[in-house]
């Protein structure tokens, strides 16, 4: 089956519901969504325009470094903290864009900059996450 094409405005939608989805958060969700699209050409297409998205969600939430005490230990720190953050949230965000947008993995991983072979181990590790998070919700709602 031939994908159909969609157009920056046709995916305003997904990209909101990524964000959402992201954040968990309404009002950080309008601004990741308008920054995406301040970014992004209006003629980028899907692939793109998610990718632009990703860009967006990693130098607003992924790069948070405040609690560094001093200058001396911080530096390389800060670059594990920093790449564990971008490490999480392309985890995240390949789930949801497998899950919700229904992307093949060759398709995450144009959007991501990795390899298929990690696409599908971020998938397993997320959906394995995603499943454990769920059954110990469930498991605090029979308690109560």
């Amino acid at each position: 089956m031939k994908r159909i094409k969609k157009s920056a405005l046709d995916l305003l939608d997904d990209i909101y519901s990524l964000a959402y989805w992201m954040t968990g958060n309404e009002e950080l969700s309008q601004e990741l969504v308008h920054s995406t699209y301040y970014a992004a050409n209006t003629r980028s297409e899907e692939r793109e325009l998610l990718r632009t998205f990703r860009e967006c969600y990693v130098a607003r939430f992924g790069q948070q470094t405040d609690f560094c005490t001093t200058d001396k230990y911080c530096r390389s720190d800060l670059q594990f903290v920093d790449s564990l953050r971008q490490w999480a949230a392309d985890i995240k965000l390949s789930v949801l864009l497998s899950e919700i947008s229904g992307m093949k993995h060759n398709q995450i991983s144009e959007i991501v900059g990795k390899p298929v072979e990690t696409v599908r181990l971020w998938l397993l590790w997320g959906r394995a996450l995603l499943s454990k998070t769920n059954l110990v919700d469930m498991g605090r709602l029979k308690a109560s």
